[in-house]
């Protein structure tokens, strides 16, 4: 089986930090008013100081743990996503608690894009989707396709798209009216 390019664990970490960014503005909500509370309850300058103190330290904290779930999750996420081309089918492994694993017939196939967004094409890696006739699965609501490689060498993109692409107009000349 074949891992992700490499550049795909800075994809992985800005999710991350972007997950745990909203983490900390919705948490802030409640944790503000403790401090206050806290602050008002002594009403000393000397508990202001130690509020401020305490506010800081909690944002270090934050921090540094906010860089180890990313770390932790990012090799997690990079070592459990694999995929392999089989003799008729496109094998996927991917999950670090709930294993998915996916079996896609060549024969299903439809249509096969390569995207490379910005960070992809700044990292060298792209994005292979393959259509696949019947799926019509979106478990949070957006469309997507069935088989899905999240990065992949940009050659190597160009060549699974060319492989699909023969598999199924090789399928497509066998059938007759």
């Amino acid at each position: 089986m074949k891992q992700l390019h490499s550049g795909v664990k800075w994809s992985f970490r800005i999710g991350v930090y972007f997950i745990m960014l909203f983490l900390l503005l919705f948490l802030s909500w409640f944790i503000t008013p403790i401090f206050l509370f806290i602050t008002a309850l002594f009403g000393e300058t000397n508990a202001i100081a130690g509020t401020i103190i305490g506010v800081l330290l909690s944002i270090l904290v934050y921090i540094i743990f906010t860089i180890i779930v990313a770390e932790v999750y990012t090799s997690l996420a990079y070592k459990n996503w694999l995929y392999e081309f089989g003799e008729d089918h496109l094998k996927f492994e991917n999950g670090i608690i709930w294993k998915k694993y996916s079996n896609i017939p060549y024969e299903r196939v439809q249509n096969v894009d390569i995207t490379r967004g910005i960070f992809a094409r700044m990292l060298g890696f792209s994005s292979v989707n393959m259509q696949t006739a019947g799926y019509s699965y979106s478990a949070n609501g957006v469309s997507s396709s069935e088989g899905y490689i999240p990065a992949v060498d940009m050659k190597e993109a160009e060549k699974i798209r060319e492989f699909l692409m023969n598999k199924i107009t090789k399928k497509g000349r066998n059938q007759g009216l």
